[in-house]
């Protein structure tokens, strides 16, 4: 019985990793000051947590070299990527990049940590708690203060590839504010109850787009990360 549980074991982290490619998700992008400067990496794990209070999760492997960077910080700022922002993606996820070299255009907040100024949105948070969950970090973190600067449909990654998510123009016109305006605060107006997660929201149905259309990619199934 425990040679089969072993043999079962091995062969459920590739069907875990293929599953997982099924499995569409924003792209972002977690920064953080440090004391040998700013750091910053590519999520897809960032997810709403709590609504009272505000809170989100996110997760790093434990192999990352950032892991010192996220042990020592005491807050981290998240960019929701847009469609048109792949390179930028992809340039956080790259190992050994200077991520914060040109052309990546960035400043620091007034409390420290980096912001990349061509995010339509970015929250800024809190470390709550670090938790070691297998060959991750679990990261709990409160929402402290939000911008919301553009609406934009999303960079998406599902299956190895990016591509977005547009919903009609009138919903967006409904959730986002105009150009230029801004949203603060840990917490906006609560939206319709659910019995689901804090992200099950929608108003209605909007329209996938493969990331061929979206960005001008293949979206031959490239390995995911």
């Amino acid at each position: 019985m425990s040679g089969a549980g072993a043999g079962a074991g091995a062969a459920g982290g590739e069907v875990f990793r293929q599953v997982f490619r099924r499995h569409a998700a924003g792209v972002t992008i977690v920064t953080m000051a440090g004391a040998r400067g700013p750091s910053g990496f590519t999520a897809t794990s960032v997810t709403s947590l709590s609504e009272r209070p505000p809170l989100l999760s996110l997760a790093l492997s434990t192999g990352s070299s950032l892991v010192p960077a996220l042990l020592a910080a005491d807050s981290l700022v998240v960019h929701l990527l847009s469609h048109d922002q792949r390179e930028l993606a992809a340039r956080f996820a790259r190992p050994g990049a200077d991520r914060f070299a040109p052309p990546t255009r960035w400043r620091p907040l007034d409390t420290g940590e980096p912001l990349l100024l061509d995010a339509a949105v970015w929250i800024r948070c809190g470390i709550r708690q670090r938790l070691a969950a297998g060959d991750h970090w679990l990261v709990i973190a409160e929402v402290l203060d939000s911008r919301t600067h553009r609406s934009a449909a999303p960079l998406v990654y599902h299956d190895g590839d990016y591509g977005t998510f547009h919903a009609p123009a009138a919903d967006l016109a409904a959730q986002v504010p105009a150009a230029g305006d801004t949203t603060a605060g840990p917490v906006r107006a609560a939206g319709p109850r659910t019995d689901g997660d804090l992200g099950i929201r929608a108003r209605r149905a909007g329209h996938p787009t493969s990331g061929a259309a979206a960005t001008g990619m293949s979206t031959s199934g490239k390995k995911r990360r």
